[in-house]
């Protein structure tokens, strides 16, 4: 169980497990860690959600799906953004991993190899495409700031890779 899923309601899991990122929509909020908490206390859902990086836009849009399922569910429910802990790409379910790969977005690489990655220029992001490592970084930001551009030496397809925040 991971940390996010101790402080889950069971009752709510369901509906948050429907709601998808609006960025990247194959991902529901649980899969990419976002919420931390979603407890009923007194008729009333009480969700923290975690942004993946400050001023992220798509933060005010899931706390709008929230509270639309959840009074779609029946409940009504209040949404608080918390910036501590900061949100990691460690929060990335293991299905949101896939989920990311299969939607064509390279999943994060951890810390030092994602440093290698974008400063030295090593071949160790994986083309979602044909698997291949032959790869080179096309730009630094890709369709958000938290991806960057990249394009496989060997099947030429481009590609976003999420880049790993710790």
């Amino acid at each position: 169980m991971t940390t996010t899923e101790q402080h889950i309601n069971p009752k709510l899991m369901k509906i948050l497990e429907s709601i998808s990122d609006p960025e990247i929509p194959v991902l529901s909020i649980m899969d990419m860690g976002v919420v931390r908490s979603a407890v009923i206390d007194n008729d009333v859902v009480k969700i923290e959600i975690t942004p993946t990086y400050s001023g992220c836009p798509a933060m005010d849009v899931i706390g709008d799906d929230i509270k639309r399922a959840m009074q779609k569910a029946g409940y009504k429910a209040e949404v608080d953004l918390i910036l501590h802990p900061a949100w990691t790409t460690d929060w990335i379910t293991p299905r949101g991993r896939k989920a990311l790969e299969d939607y064509g977005i390279a999943a994060p690489l951890d810390a030092e190899s994602d440093k290698s990655v974008l400063l030295e220029g090593k071949k160790l992001v994986k083309c979602p495409q044909c698997g291949s490592t032959n790869t080179k970084m096309i730009s630094q930001f890709g369709s958000t700031a938290c991806k960057a551009q990249f394009q496989c030496n060997d099947c030429q397809e481009p590609f976003d890779y999420f880049k790993c925040l710790k």
